[in-house]
C-alpha cells in the first residue's frame, strides 16, 4: 500500500477537521491533501471515494479518545 493512502486513512479516522472536511467535498480534501505532499493514485482517489462515506465517523467513534484530534 502506498504510503500517502495510509497517512490519509489515518487522518480520516484521527482527525476531526479532515474527516468535516472530507465529508463536505471529499475531492476537494483529497486534491488539497495532494498539495500538502499527500497526493494519491488515480485508483486510490476511485476507492477512497466509493468508500460508504459513514464508515469514517462510525470508525472514529470506536477509537480510543487519546488517538483522536479534535477539531
Amino acid at each position: 500500500m502506498h504510503r500517502n493512502i495510509e497517512i490519509i486513512l489515518g487522518r480520516l479516522l484521527t482527525n476531526q477537521r479532515f474527516r468535516r472536511a472530507f465529508l463536505r467535498d471529499p475531492q476537494g480534501t483529497l486534491a488539497r491533501a495532494a498539495w500538502w505532499g499527500l497526493a494519491l493514485t488515480a485508483g486510490e482517489v476511485r476507492a477512497i471515494l466509493a468508500t460508504d462515506r459513514s464508515l469514517w465517523e462510525r470508525a472514529a467513534g470506536e477509537l480510543d479518545s487519546r488517538l483522536k484530534k479534535v477539531a
